[in-house]
């Protein structure tokens, strides 16, 4: 093992930081014995920078395939190309409402203590997809949101506008290697909104150039069948929301929907969650609850950890990768 896991073995005995120990000595044995990895991401994932360390995760072949909100696949291109506009505001809890018109009104979106600026980050993403959109919409093309932004990275138009190392953007890691994305819900992000916007202007005429949801578990499902006909898949959770509980669904969907009864549980099932059960909460929902729901099986081995997504995944990548 590497400094970071021969540490985190050393120092993390108990509670959530033994089951962060167990999750990630679960998922690289996961791997060794020969399975996939499928990772969701909610939150705000990309602002927090994860791609630090989910970049070389993609690069080494640690994940096989991602689910993420339209927000996470938009704010690593956000990153990317204007990081030194963003503003930290470490004393967010203490912003008074006036505090918060004035960020407004220097057009910086916050995000807990980050503020996206939205001229350098979000209108420069705007004129260079606005372009690819018409370009499809005018051909009858149609692609996924994550197929435009794959392109616009692969094509090399935005590198003069980097402002961070490459090697740190886990979206262009993803396409480079051509990952498998699924981005359910796109509509609700940014880039949703100013597709919508576009479309209302009549700039975009074909409102399905950007393909749905339902195509996108669709293809999930293709791409579950034939990779679970060959090894295990396992289910690495960040947060909850739509990231999460769209893409577990197509287990029990292909088994119970297309009768397909030969469709094999998630062979591993982690989620790093402050989500409460207690609550009501489908992304809280314990382990147990997913084998009623024909998601996990008795025999799936499942960790949560109920903690700040932001200390604990890239611990647990640091472990992954340093094995």
């Amino acid at each position: 093992m590497g400094q970071i896991a021969d540490f985190v073995h050393h120092h993390y005995r108990h509670f959530n930081s033994a089951a962060l120990v167990d999750a990630a000595d679960a998922y690289t044995a996961h791997l060794e014995n020969g399975g996939a990895m499928f990772m969701t991401l909610a939150g705000a994932m990309s602002t927090a920078e994860l791609g630090l360390s989910l970049a070389e995760m993609i690069r080494k072949g640690k994940v096989h395939a991602i689910c993420c909100t339209g927000a996470n696949l938009e704010e690593d291109v956000f990153n990317l190309v204007a990081h030194d506009h963003y503003v930290r505001v470490p004393n967010y809890r203490d912003l008074t409402r006036a505090q918060e018109q004035e960020l407004l009104e220097k057009h910086l979106n916050r995000v807990t203590d980050t503020c996206i600026p939205e001229d350098e980050a979000i209108r420069r993403i705007e004129k260079v997809v606005l372009a690819e959109w018409q370009r499809a919409d005018a051909s009858g093309e149609r692609l996924f949101p994550h197929e435009f932004l794959y392109r616009i990275l692969l094509s090399g138009d935005l590198a003069r506008h980097y402002q961070i190392d490459p090697k740190d953007s886990w979206l262009l890691a993803a396409a480079e290697r051509d990952l498998p994305l699924i981005v359910p819900g796109w509509e609700d992000s940014t880039l949703g909104n100013v597709y919508a916007s576009h479309c209302i202007t009549g700039e975009i005429k074909n409102v399905a150039t950007v393909r749905s949801g339902i195509e996108y578990m669709m293809v999930l499902a293709d791409w579950y069948k034939e990779i679970s006909s060959k090894q295990s898949v396992g289910f690495f959770q960040i947060g909850g929301g739509i990231a999460g509980d769209f893409p577990i669904c197509v287990v029990p969907m292909l088994e119970q929907d297309l009768r397909h009864l030969d469709t094999p549980k998630w062979g591993y099932f982690c989620q790093i969650s402050d989500s409460t059960t207690s609550y009501g909460s489908y992304s809280g929902a314990v382990p147990n609850e997913k084998i009623t729901w024909g998601k996990l099986s008795m025999e799936t081995p499942s960790f949560i950890i109920e903690s700040d997504a932001t200390i604990v995944a890239p611990l647990i990548f640091a472990c992954v990768l340093d094995w």
